[in-house]
């Protein structure tokens, strides 16, 4: 079973995510949440994920910050990381792309959101 670590600090947007998982797909994912970048550093310090779907808008620690420790860390380094933003401009959405493994718009199709994890962890092998 794959790991996916969703950082996002929309507990309703976690919700929906954690909950869609388990009722479409439990036999494939089981999905882990972390509600900032610290605590998305404090479980990668304890277990790494296969994935990582990271918000770029938090407080505190933003997720272009939470991508730059990840990147720093050699233990991190390798895990691809999906930017799941509701940020529409056009420099975040090219910095998503050329940066990460893939850059997804908030409201999120759940279908659609599977399906490119999918294909980020296919790209990985």
């Amino acid at each position: 079973m794959k790991k996916i670590l969703v950082v996002d600090d929309e507990k309703d947007q976690l919700f929906v995510i954690e909950q869609a998982f388990k009722e479409l797909y439990s036999d494939e994912y089981e999905v882990i949440s972390a509600r900032s970048g610290k605590e998305c550093l404090k479980i990668l310090q304890k277990q790494i994920p296969d994935v990582i779907v990271l918000d770029l808008m938090m407080p505190q620690m933003n997720g272009w910050e939470v991508f730059d420790k990840l990147k720093e860390n050699p233990k991190w380094r390798s895990i691809p990381v999906i930017i799941l933003t509701a940020r529409t401009d056009g420099f975040a959405e090219r910095a998503g792309e050329l940066i990460a493994e893939d850059y997804i718009k908030k409201p999120i199709d759940m279908e659609e959101f599977k399906s490119r994890i999918d294909m980020v962890l296919e790209k990985k092998k």
